[in-house]
C-alpha cells in the first residue's frame, strides 16, 4: 500500500507543477503523464523501480525550474538528454520522445486551449 501512495503522490505533484507551464504545454504534459502512469500500472518490479526513478528526476528538475523562475518571472522548461541516457531507451521510447518533441515545438500546437477569462 505504501507503494501505491508513493506513486499517487508523485503523480499529483507532477500535475501540480505542470500548472506553472503555459496552458498548451500543460495540456500536453498532463496527457503524457496520465498515459505513462496508466501504461505502467501492470509493469514488473524492475520496470516500476526505473519508472519511479525517472519520474522522480523529472519532478525534481521541474520543481527546481519553477522555483528558479519565481524571482525571474520567466519559466524555462526542459533539460538535455545525454547520449548515455538515450542509449538506455527502447525503440518505442525514442519514438514517443520524438513525437513529444515535435508536438511541443510546433508553432500551432494541436491543443487550442484558452486561459480562463480569455475571450475566444
Amino acid at each position: 500500500m505504501a507503494h501505491v501512495s508513493a506513486v499517487r503522490s508523485l503523480y499529483k505533484r507532477i500535475l501540480m507543477l505542470h500548472r506553472f507551464m503555459p496552458i498548451d504545454l500543460r495540456a500536453l504534459g498532463d496527457q503524457y503523464v496520465k498515459d505513462e502512469f496508466r501504461r505502467h500500472k501492470t509493469a514488473s518490479g524492475e520496470e516500476v523501480t526505473r519508472f519511479m526513478t525517472e519520474w522522480q528526476n523529472y519532478k525534481d528538475t521541474l520543481q527546481t525550474q519553477v522555483l528558479e523562475a519565481v524571482g525571474n518571472k520567466k519559466l524555462v522548461f526542459g533539460a538535455d538528454l545525454s547520449e548515455d541516457k538515450l542509449k538506455d531507451f527502447q525503440e518505442e521510447q525514442i519514438g514517443q520522445l520524438y513525437e513529444l518533441m515535435l508536438e511541443s515545438t510546433k508553432p500551432n500546437r494541436q491543443f487550442d486551449i484558452q486561459e480562463e477569462g480569455t475571450p475566444k
